[in-house]
């Protein structure tokens, strides 16, 4: 379907829609009340937490936070993506669905185009595993690595053959097809005369899939000497490697009870943990796990464990995680560390020993605060009082991009009871470090003892840049199993929720779930001028419930899905699953507070870049004006 889906025609599809209808054809409900209820369909239960409201049109879990309106029921139930969720709804009221016309058209025309390219490219390599008079080469390689056919089926593996042109030869039939062909990647231009030549010859292929199942790209493993051993498509209009994982759209089809991820180096880690029954395993590509890589994981469960082989450059590489994770650790996230023993790496150590001894790895992981206090206490004697004031430094200086919550006091708390320190010592050590970036302030690597000489340094090319080599046995009828479909499931416990930190996050979060609080604000231009993480999404809510009051929490969400698409809409709903600590007799002070804090906060920082410009120049006397109203405001302002 072309084109931007009407906002009024989802508010009237939504009108028309029984929620419960919806719901019941696939899980079974019986009525409580004036609601509905059953086992909920996103986490395993024995007594049943789902409830559905027909008046309100909306599904809420009581044991794991899942809710959302028809549309989002389908996209999270049956893993449709948003546009085909509301044809599907569109089709059951009998009505068609329009659609407005693309802002770009011609942008939007020649993404399809390449989508269509790398689809026919994906179909190319498939077809040459099974039919190329070499593809006997590619299928021992597979076997030796222990891989079913049954598994190759599920991740789409091909096979490019030797050759300078087969995919050119193939799908190359105008000078407008070399070009697309060109442009996503899969053909290079001659330097030394006219033409192009396949980027991927003599390699097996692993297509990477965007989060709806559209081949974006491919990573190619050499089967020759060639080098580089693993080598992926370039970025392109619809290929961005910093924002894309592999084996996540498969993860999600394997299973919609997802309650952690596990980040691994390779393409073939990925594939073997999926065999064997671990279907929550990604790798980047070619890049380290970035905060953008994190967050898309975030949106979707609570839990991130990153996975290291024990060498040195695994734990370079880990400390280099912990970096990144850092400053968006906020309540309800965990981070974990598992390091491999030395010489072995998923692939190999989950055929050694199985899914339930390496899911005991797993669950053994350490934290992350653990594995920071370990990190920077490495090479240091605690019975020692100098080695123990620097050990508190390192920490704090560690511990400083992370969000004031929960966590933080807790960790404040460990580093006071490890140091001897007091926590409010330690809490006003903190407030006096100057932030570092990161880039310049690398974590030390565990176990390297650089960390007490204050001397780590980040390779360029350590962890995630370099592809492990892998060893297996075959033990599986590959071509037997080829044909056969990709069924597993696995299932999890419910995901705990994280908390808000950002004040307009918390009042936007509060807005969700209690609209009528958009009532309260009287002036929302006041809002505008104030520059604070989520501003633009608070007054965008507030401006909605202005308009629309009678909105409940599952029409804000639809109505962001039509307005700024899914990932927007995945990551207001994470917002609306956040914990808030606020009793119900308080939630409009709650709500207010919030409110004045960003005031305050905006007020503070009028009046200390004034502070800062009278360090240089001599203030206006409007200026000087201006600083006095604004400490005064500051003055009156809750603490």
């Amino acid at each position: 379907m072309a084109g931007l889906i009407p906002q009024h025609f989802i508010d009237d599809l939504l009108d028309r829609t029984d929620i419960v209808e919806v719901i019941d054809g696939r899980v079974a409900l019986r009525k409580s009340g004036q609601n509905y209820s059953g086992l909920c369909p996103f986490h395993n239960e024995k007594s049943p937490s789902f409830t559905v409201s027909q008046s309100k049109q909306f599904y809420h879990c009581f044991g794991c936070g899942a809710h959302g309106n028809a549309i989002g029921f389908l996209m999270e139930f049956d893993r449709m993506e948003f546009p085909q969720a509301v044809e599907h709804l569109a089709r059951q009221a009998g009505v068609e669905v329009p659609v407005e016309r693309s802002a770009n058209p011609e942008k939007k025309k020649k993404q399809d185009s390449l989508y269509d390219q790398l689809q026919k490219a994906q179909d190319f390599f498939s077809q040459q595993l099974r039919q190329h008079p070499s593809k006997e080469r590619a299928i021992n390689y597979l076997k030796g690595r222990q891989l079913t056919g049954e598994t190759a089926k599920a991740f789409a593996i091909g096979y490019a053959p030797p050759g300078w042109e087969n995919l050119r030869e193939t799908l190359s039939k105008s000078e407008k097809d070399e070009q697309q062909l060109i442009e996503a990647g899969l053909l290079i231009k001659r330097e030394d005369r006219d033409g192009c030549y396949d980027r991927f010859r003599d390699r097996i292929i692993f297509p990477i899939r965007d989060n709806r199942g559209r081949t974006i790209a491919f990573g190619g493993r050499v089967l020759g000497d060639d080098k580089p051993k693993y080598l992926n498509s370039p970025e392109s209009p619809v290929f961005h490697k910093g924002n894309e994982l592999y084996g996540l759209y498969e993860a999600r089809q394997a299973s919609n009870r997802l309650s952690r991820f596990l980040i691994v180096e390779g393409y073939m880690d990925v594939v073997a943990l999926a065999q064997h029954g671990i279907h929550y395993t990604v790798a980047t590509l070619g890049t380290s796990a970035s905060e953008a890589h994190l967050n898309k994981l975030f949106r979707m469960v609570s839990e991130v464990i990153f996975c290291f082989d024990g060498d040195d450059a695994g734990r370079k590489a880990a400390a280099r995680a912990l970096d990144t994770a850092l400053p968006i650790l906020e309540d309800g996230r965990q981070v974990r560390f598992l390091f491999l023993p030395e010489g072995e790496d998923p692939d190999s150590l989950v055929h050694q020993e199985g899914k339930d001894a390496f899911e005991q790895r797993l669950n053994q992981a350490m934290t992350l605060p653990d594995y920071l206090f370990a990190a920077v206490s490495d090479g240091l004697n605690l019975d020692n009082l100098d080695d123990k004031a620097r050990m508190s430094k390192l920490a704090l200086e560690k511990m400083q991009p992370m969000p004031r919550g929960m966590l933080y006091e807790l960790m404040i708390q460990q580093l006071a009871q490890m140091t001897g320190l007091s926590a409010d010592n330690l809490k006003e050590t903190a407030a006096n470090i100057t932030p570092k970036k990161t880039a310049t302030n690398p974590s030390p690597a565990y176990g390297s003892n650089e960390l007490a000489q204050g001397n780590a340094t980040p390779s360029a090319t350590d962890g995630y840049e370099d592809m492990p080599d892998f060893h297996a046995d075959y033990n599986g009828d590959f071509e037997a199993s080829y044909s056969t479909p990709h069924a597993s499931q696995t299932s999890a416990p419910p995901r705990p929720r994280s908390r808000v930190t950002e004040p307009a996050e918390k009042a936007a979060a509060l807005l969700l779930h209690h609209p009528e609080l958009a009532n309260t604000v009287s002036d929302i231009e006041a809002l505008r001028h104030i520059d604070s993480p989520g501003m633009e999404q608070l007054i965008e809510i507030l401006e909605l419930l202005k308009s629309q009051p009678q909105l409940n929490t599952a029409d804000i969400l639809a109505h962001w899905m039509g307005a700024h698409g899914m990932e927007a809409a995945e990551t207001l709903k994470s917002l609306a699953e956040r914990e808030q600590l606020v009793t119900p007799d308080n939630i409009e002070n709650y709500f207010q507070s919030s409110l004045l804090l960003l005031q305050k906060h905006h007020v503070e920082q009028q009046r200390d870049q004034l502070y800062a410009q009278a360090a240089h120049t001599p203030l206006t006397s409007d200026e000087m004006q201006q600083l006095k109203a604004l400490t005064e405001a500051a003055r009156k302002l809750p603490k």
